[in-house]
């Protein structure tokens, strides 16, 4: 059997697949997003469960494109997230959690560390894409402070992983409709969902197809 080895082919021809599979009409602009998900997971069942807020992508194009900031609830999602082409945006990947304040202040308020971390550093928090691919705390965090319209985020990728919490989190921030969001239902998640949603952004963002 012969195997396509050059990277750029790989991934083109992976997508084409996603897309020739789709079973839903979804608009030309959210299909990047789709696609990613579905090519991280290598499960096209998952189209199913994608729910993206009709004005999430603008949205999230919008604040990329002026500098603003990705921020995730855990150093793994930071760290799938395209550092430099979101730095040609004018943005940054930041990841609040090993800041030394967090641990302490957790204890005193009796929250997970994600949850203080974001508490502690909302002010950051307004005008940029939040990730949130692991902590269902931590979207329920960012779901509470963006009531306060002068800390809301321009998007938030809601993306947390498991068995407790997560489904439910991610219910409640679709209930949550004057919020841009990007999700998926049910159990499934994790950092890397989290990371190639910011990613195919990115790359729409910057000219960059898929």
């Amino acid at each position: 059997m012969n195997f396509i080895t050059n990277p750029s082919q790989i991934e083109s021809e992976s997508m084409r697949y996603i897309r020739k599979m789709l079973r839903q009409t979804w608009p030309e602009q959210e299909l990047p997003v789709v696609e990613r998900l579905i090519h991280t997971t290598g499960d096209l069942a998952l189209e199913g469960d994608i729910l993206i807020h009709p004005q999430a992508i603008a949205s999230g194009l919008k604040a990329l494109r002026a500098g603003a900031p990705v921020i995730t609830d855990v150093e793994m999602v930071r760290s799938g997230v395209a550092k430099k082409n979101l730095q040609l945006l004018g943005g940054k990947a930041e990841c609040f959690l090993n800041d030394p304040l967090v641990a302490a202040q957790a204890e005193a308020w009796g929250l997970t560390r994600t949850m203080t971390a974001l508490r502690l550093h909302q002010k950051s928090l307004s005008g940029s894409i939040v990730a949130i691919g692991n902590a269902p705390t931590a979207l329920v965090e960012i779901i509470e402070l963006a009531q306060d319209p002068t800390v809301r985020p321009a998007l938030i990728v809601g993306m947390p992983v498991g068995f407790v919490g997560a489904k439910e989190s991610k219910e409640l921030l679709w209930e949550q409709q004057e919020y841009p969001s990007i999700t998926v239902r049910g159990t499934r998640g994790g950092s890397p969902l989290a990371a190639a949603t910011v990613n195919a952004l990115i790359y729409m963002a910057s000219g960059r197809i898929s």
